[in-house]
């Protein structure tokens, strides 16, 4: 394995590659808004000087609507996009067409004419997963690339754990949602959002009482256990009635506060980052890497721009 590893990258450095890649900004929506390396051999190389895996979308370009419909639904959410390019080496070889893409299908066997298929393999174009074909789904794409990270001891990040934390409750159906009553809904968020299997808080009115409202994934923390740790922190069960309101601009109260409104955020995101500020605790760590190089930039700068936290998260993602 070494001998023949040194051999691949003594050709490659005598070769050399030129690393051109696809540009979201112009491209085919059957790409997505991931920026893709479009040769194997430049794939092959950048896979050992990162060490990491080569992510390969096989696709029909310009496609079918099922093509179209994984570039959008699948390839274009802004977390998705991260973690296909700072954890893996992007690479898309389009399966209708001659010259490289051709070698690379036949290498791997894949048909000249295909619905998308995607495979992530290591330098030696070994699978490190099954490859991810008949399954169109964000979640399905999810699934293989943290099967991909945790076969080569590789961390995952909280950002992308949140993601699938998501698609996982809205796929599986398991998303329920609850209210709580308490003499303070900022504290209620701060406590609350903390806890495994919340998606998403709310802070709000109703019936007199400030409350939280609370989305959780039943099969993450059942409503028993829930209804424990908010008797611990004296919170107490209500029923949802027709006098019910959001408390706008009470809502993500610690959030506010910081330079963090003026990110695009998810909701869960939005939660988890609320509570870890109100709980004095480092909230970096559930930023993906761009949320994290603006929100650095954004320390240096006296006028910090549009408040985007509260958002349509992709449409505030694409105004940046």
């Amino acid at each position: 394995m070494r001998n023949l590893l040194g051999v691949i990258l003594l050709s490659i450095t005598i070769s050399g590659f030129s690393q051109e890649r696809t540009s979201p900004k112009n491209q085919d929506k059957e790409l997505g808004m991931v920026s893709w390396y479009r040769d194997y051999d430049d794939a092959v190389s950048l896979s050992l000087q990162q060490d990491k895996p080569i992510l390969i979308l096989f696709q029909e370009v310009p496609g079918c609507a099922t093509c179209r419909n994984y570039g959008k639904d699948v390839l274009s959410h802004p977390l998705m996009v991260e973690a296909i390019e700072h954890l893996f080496i992007p690479l898309a070889i389009f399966n209708n067409k001659g010259g490289k893409d051709k070698e690379t299908l036949a290498k791997f066997n894949e048909p000249s004419w295909n619905n998308p298929v995607v495979r992530i393999v290591d330098p030696l174009g070994k699978d490190i997963v099954k490859r991810v074909g008949s399954d169109y789904t964000a979640l399905g794409l999810y699934t293989a690339i943290i099967y991909a990270l945790q076969s080569k001891n590789k961390e995952i990040p909280e950002f992308l754990s949140m993601l699938g934390a998501a698609l996982t409750a809205v796929e599986n159906n398991t998303v329920k949602e609850t209210y709580f009553k308490m003499y303070c809904f900022w504290t209620g968020e701060k406590q609350l959002g903390a806890k495994k299997g919340v998606l998403h808080t709310e802070a709000g009115f109703m019936g007199g009482h400030e409350v939280v409202k609370v989305q959780f994934d039943k099969k993450e923390v059942s409503y028993g256990e829930l209804t424990k740790f908010a008797g611990m922190n004296d919170f107490t069960p209500i029923a949802k009635d027709r006098t019910y309101r959001p408390a706008t601009n009470d809502e993500d109260y610690y959030l506010r506060h910081t330079d963090y409104k003026y990110l695009p955020l998810t909701v869960m995101q939005r939660t988890k980052i609320n509570s870890a500020l109100g709980n004095r605790k480092s909230a970096e760590k559930y930023l993906s890497p761009k949320q994290l190089k603006w929100l650095k930039e954004l320390k240096n700068k006296k006028n910090k721009g549009k408040v985007r936290y509260n958002k349509p998260f992709e449409d505030a993602w694409a105004s940046l």
